[in-house]
């Protein structure tokens, strides 16, 4: 097409049709690079979530393209005068465009981020790592990018005159619209009714914020909140993938069934680490001093149910919302019960936290012994007592797996009628006096935990009165600890930051025939499953196939240097010098040894490749 001096009018017309033109050409290339999202996340199973993706396809990616024009080329026809600079002006908005959506597929591929700060921070990092080099290698498609953007301005602008005549614009764009609102719909009754075939695909495409309605629905007598909210709790976060656990299966040495010993785990929820000392848990401290004690032990979270998980899955706590949301049974319990050992389980609580009777124990829940519902500290002892009669009647040739989870420490503030060494507390009228408070709180705290190591003793005593230590593995620990606002940003209790007051925990091993050892390397929950796995289950296929842990036994030799923790909203990557936090948006923040912020503090980006790694390693096992 010759330019023969048209007015502005007709100047300014020609330019809009023709960006309405090369837009919907870019439209097509820009679904055809999303093609490698759908590659990546995979192909849902339920008809409604396939019609979900395949809207969400056509019509996010239109969106995205067309906004760009409505955005930046439109405007720009009515300020450029001349039709060639026009042109090139949008040619190199899409190329940055096409580029960026390349840099996003390959973060997405990489890291199963989309583009953020984070990942720009890993992105433009100094460091010499395969993936700096990988991601540069890019930029060498730009310059084909921009010949065809060129090629396909100048073949538009020339063949604009019969495209117009075609009349398919109404019909297209109407296409793009329907497929862009009915996305939107469908995840809208999604959303409301916990349907994860579509709510899990919420964050496939980048820039993505799929709508919600649930305060509409609510308000027009759609949608009962209270059950909803019943429903979410029930059955968890439903936007979750789907996880390959283990990624194969596991074999065992030849001689696997001579090994028999029983296992104990002890739950005392919310101790923290420095609660082992021979003042506040006595009996406890001179148990751990005759067996292992692990000096630097993290939780996998801040949070309950992802450190129960954490704990008898072996995976970092992001991966607990897809175990829970399909019910996987973790390998550990799957192997106990395949080896025939008998099931002994006590809580305080009978067991309410839906981890356990969603995913971790599931049909073993059914046999679990029930107490009544009354003050946790006489519910820690009643279940502390159904344990030692469980252990003294149970037949002495069967191997047996019990759990015990106590309370008490959790419900400081609740008291007991308990001995309570430390004053002043809530029993006590200082309790009341502003300047005490964490003082007073500290101390109710540690008349818990000295409770708690009364009940321990007692039980300690009895396992060893009646012969059952010689052939028990007994594992002591917690979920996460519990913080008195110690590091001065006004945090109490736990979930609230991912100091080592909330989440190092203690960790004490009985182990027949083992030596009493101090370990100071950093350990973490994730070890205990391959350390049971290997040492007391004599599984022989890598630890990698099932676990993001290490055998505890071997961390003296090879001690890590890092300690992955955290949930489905955060990454915590716990260093002696250091703790990283990254949330779910990529934004991160890094603290010191006594977790004061950092603001010109750096992400490592080797150990965040590895963290990354590691957190997608579970959901895409081809790629391993």
């Amino acid at each position: 097409m010759v330019d023969s001096g048209n007015t502005y009018r007709d100047k300014v017309s020609q330019l809009i049709s023709w960006g309405h033109w090369f837009s919907f050409f870019n439209i097509i290339a820009a679904m055809l690079l999303g093609t490698r999202y759908i590659a990546q996340s995979g192909w849902p199973e339920t008809l409604l979530g396939q019609t979900y993706q395949l809207f969400t396809w056509i019509g996010h990616f239109g969106f995205l393209v067309f906004a760009v024009y409505i955005l930046i080329i439109f405007p720009a026809s009515f300020i450029i005068p001349s039709q060639r600079l026009m042109r090139l002006f949008a040619v190199l908005v899409a190329t940055a465009g096409l580029t960026a959506l390349l840099l996003d597929i390959y973060a997405y591929q990489t890291l199963h981020l989309h583009l953020n700060p984070l990942v720009w921070e890993l992105l433009l990092s100094g460091e010499k790592t395969d993936m700096n080099a990988h991601w540069q290698y890019l930029f060498v498609v730009v310059p084909a990018i921009f010949l065809l953007e060129i090629a396909m301005s100048e073949w538009v602008w020339r063949k604009l005159r019969k495209l117009s005549r075609k009349r398919v614009g109404v019909p297209i764009a109407t296409v793009f619209s329907l497929c862009f609102i009915g996305s939107h719909l469908i995840h809208i009754w999604a959303d409301a009714f916990l349907y994860s075939p579509v709510t899990a695909q919420r964050s496939n495409f980048p820039i993505s914020y799929p709508m919600t309605a649930k305060t509409f629905m609510e308000k027009y007598g759609l949608l009962d909140r209270q059950e909803y909210q019943a429903r979410r709790d029930e059955l968890g976060q439903q936007d979750s993938e789907v996880i390959r656990y283990p990624l194969d299966s596991v074999s065992f040495a030849s001689n696997a069934n001579s090994y028999n010993q029983n296992l104990l785990v002890v739950m005392v929820e919310s101790l923290r680490a420095d609660m082992l000392d021979p003042v506040v848990m006595p009996r406890l401290n001179e148990f751990a001093n005759n067996n292992a004690k692990f000096e630097h032990h993290f939780s996998t979270s801040n949070d309950a149910m992802a450190g129960i998980f954490g704990l008898f899955y072996g995976l970092p706590g992001s991966y607990a919302q897809s175990a829970r949301t399909e019910g996987l049974s973790p390998l550990l319990i799957d192997t106990l019960d395949n080896k025939k050992y008998a099931f002994g389980l006590f809580s305080a609580d009978n067991f309410s936290n839906p981890i356990y009777y969603q995913s971790v124990f599931g049909k073993h829940l059914d046999t679990a012994q029930r107490f009544e519902e009354k003050a946790s500290w006489l519910a820690d002892d009643q279940a502390t007592d159904a344990l030692n009669t469980w252990v003294n009647a149970s037949d002495t040739k069967a191997p047996w797996f019990a759990y015990l989870e106590l309370k008490s420490v959790t419900n400081y503030e609740q008291g007991g009628d308990y001995t309570r060494p430390f004053q002043p507390s809530l029993d006590n009228e200082l309790a009341s006096v502003g300047d005490h408070t964490a003082l007073v709180l500290k101390n109710s705290y540690n008349n818990a935990a000295y409770y708690v190591d009364e009940l321990l003793g007692d039980l300690f005593d009895s396992l060893e009165a009646n012969g059952q230590l010689d052939n028990t593995i007994v594992i002591v620990t917690s979920n996460h600890g519990t913080e008195f606002n110690e590091t001065g940003s006004n945090s109490w209790g736990a979930n609230t930051n991912y100091s080592n007051y909330q989440l190092q925990v203690p960790l004490v091993v009985h182990w027949p025939n083992k030596a009493p050892q101090v370990i100071e390397a950093y350990s973490s929950h994730l070890d205990i499953v391959p350390t049971l796995m290997e040492s007391m289950l004599a599984v022989d296929s890598p630890a990698e196939l099932y676990t993001s842990g290490r055998n505890i036994f071997e961390l003296a030799d090879k001690p890590r240097k890092w300690v992955l923790a955290g949930d489905s909203r955060d990454i915590v990557v716990v260093q002696p010098d250091k703790t990283t936090v990254v949330d779910k948006f990529g934004n991160y923040r890094v603290y010191d040894s006594n977790y004061k912020q950092q603001p010109e503090g750096k992400p490592q980006l080797s150990v965040l490749m590895q963290v990354m790694h590691e957190l997608k390693r579970f959901y895409h096992p081809e790629e391993q």
